[in-house]
């Protein structure tokens, strides 16, 4: 099909495109609108999007390199340090498979439960397909620099620039929500691209489609969604609204989502919880809602913070991307609503993908200008600089010196990867001090997922009996049985013990390595004598966040 420029396309009505020939005469040719680009039909007043055969070609070799390389480091650090408290209860929830939990869909669950069969107790294999999502993601990006434009040399740059973005580099370490939604997202805004560059509809089922399997595995997708619609009905095209394919879409998207919704209707909707206890800040990665936007400055390395900005500007000014300025105006939506929920910093970063892309062909063409060399230097350099930031994001260094560091006060998530079988031989240490006979009739209860998580992967080593929590989950996987009187209770504060008719402290918790995360210094109480059943205490000991 011949490349048809945009200045071509003189009027369309009665199903036809008038186009000037090329040939020299002027003289105006009629085609059938259909064998004509769409979404130039669909556009009046402004630029034409490229036609498929304008595309740059993809620079699939070096890319590739980058993400095998990204997928290669994550696999190589992917045993180091432990499990983050996460992947301890997603372990845990995997047993219990279910359309839904309290806080968050099942997908990841099922993710784990399938590693964990594969390869028990392997944090190589649990984290596998974490590597590989990142490797899609690098992908992703420059498929969309691709879409918007960019050349073989600012797929690159996009390519690098994701990889190296600590957002992306912590995420893919762990096998958590994050690592799914950064590429869903961009998957995502890949195809509302196709659709809105070449006004192909039959494109919108697939949309759904990828929306509804996102959402199994977070409801960030569906502000995603609504940021998209608000943009479509704020900046057009709104002939997408008279589409058949799109209402297919979206019931496709919310076929798959169902099961989900259901079992929060079934069960009084806990997500709703959940959100209300991290918008008040009880969550060890919640922030204030004005440090929302500041803090997407250090979620990609700040030295190239100018690329994903003038990307975000490019899609609100660039005559040549008028057709997509949908997807430019979801990012104030997003941000804004991210604000006014009580989201967290790192909510907005499933947008970083196509604002690098928007921005890459910018940053390519500022460096191509006058003092070349300086500037193509200033790129390197903070690709370079970038990767001094590894050992924030990533287990570089060995936990011996991390107290002499500040990097568990810089990554939350570091400290929550460490420790957790000294807890477990510690508590351990408290459950031994009961005589032989009180044992057999002995539980665990634990303040939260991570310390209860952390008892069923390590505890049955240490001999431990059964763990019990009250928090999100785990609730619902209790209460002991009516046969347990006495516990061993992690991290509760004494006047939580009302319930305990005798009561000590044999320890507090200790990882023997001086990092300072959530478990150091926890109490561990020896509870007998209830003062109720299990079953009568068991709904006061619900909580969920």
């Amino acid at each position: 099909m011949a490349v048809l420029p945009a200045s071509s396309v003189s009027s369309a009505k009665h199903g036809t495109i008038r186009i000037m020939s090329d040939g020299g005469s002027g003289s105006p040719v009629s085609l059938p609108s259909e064998h004509v680009l769409p979404g130039a039909a669909a556009l009046t007043g402004t630029a034409a999007p490229l036609a498929e055969t304008a595309l740059p070609s993809l620079a699939l070799l070096p890319v590739s390199a980058v993400a095998a390389a990204l997928m290669a480091v994550l696999l190589a650090f992917a045993d180091r340090y432990g499990y983050h408290r996460d992947e301890l209860y997603f372990i845990v929830s995997g047993q219990h498979l279910a359309w839904g939990y309290p806080d968050q869909p099942p997908l990841v669950p099922l993710i784990a439960r399938l590693m964990t069969d594969l390869a028990p107790g392997s944090l190589v294999v649990l984290r596998l397909p974490s590597a590989l999502a990142a490797g899609l993601l690098v992908l992703l990006t420059a498929l969309l620099t691709r879409e918007l434009g960019g050349q073989r040399i600012a797929q690159v740059l996009a390519a690098v620039v994701i990889a190296l973005a600590p957002i992306a580099l912590g995420a893919s370490h762990l096998l958590i929500t994050t690592t799914f939604d950064l590429p869903a997202w961009a998957l995502l805004c890949l195809i509302l691209l196709r659709i809105l560059r070449t006004g192909n509809g039959r494109l919108w089922p697939l949309a759904g489609l990828t929306t509804g399997v996102a959402l199994l595995d977070t409801d960030l997708v569906a502000f995603l969604a609504f940021a998209i619609l608000a943009g479509l009905v704020i900046a057009g095209p709104r002939h997408m609204f008279r589409s058949g394919w799109f209402y297919l879409g979206g019931a496709l998207g919310l076929g798959l989502w169902a099961p989900y919704l259901a079992w929060q209707v079934s069960h009084g909707w806990p997500e709703l919880s959940v959100a209300h206890s991290i918008a008040a800040g009880r969550s060890g990665t919640s922030a204030a809602w004005w440090l929302i936007l500041p803090e997407q400055l250090v979620l990609v390395p700040v030295y190239f913070a100018p690329v994903w900005i003038a990307g975000l500007v490019r899609l609100f000014r660039d005559p040549k991307l008028r057709w997509c300025r949908a997807v430019g105006v979801a990012y104030p939506v997003l941000a804004l609503a991210f604000m006014l929920t009580g989201g967290k910093p790192y909510y907005l970063a499933g947008m970083f993908p196509v604002l690098l892309a928007a921005g890459a062909q910018p940053a390519v063409d500022w460096a191509g200008r006058e003092r070349a060399r300086l500037r193509r230097s200033l790129l390197i350099a903070g690709a370079a600089l970038s990767l001094l930031e590894l050992p924030i994001t990533l287990p570089v260094l060995p936990v011996s010196v991390l107290p002499d560091t500040p990097i568990v006060a810089l990554n939350y998530d570091a400290g929550e990867t460490i420790g957790w079988p000294a807890f477990v031989a510690e508590i351990a240490t408290a459950y031994r001090t009961l005589p032989v006979a009180q044992r057999a009739t002995s539980i665990v209860l634990t303040s939260n997922y991570g310390e209860a998580g952390a008892v069923d992967r390590f505890g049955p080593g240490d001999g431990l009996p059964a763990a019990y929590s009250g928090h999100n989950g785990f609730w619902y996987w209790g209460p002991p049985p009516a046969s347990a009187t006495t516990a061993v209770v992690v991290g509760y504060d004494r006047d939580q013990l009302g319930f305990c008719g005798s009561v000590r402290l044999a320890l507090r918790l200790n990882n023997h390595v001086g990092v300072s995360d959530d478990e150091q210094g926890a109490p561990v109480w020896i509870c007998q004598q209830l003062t109720m059943s299990w079953r009568a205490l068991w709904p006061s000991q619900r909580h969920f966040g």
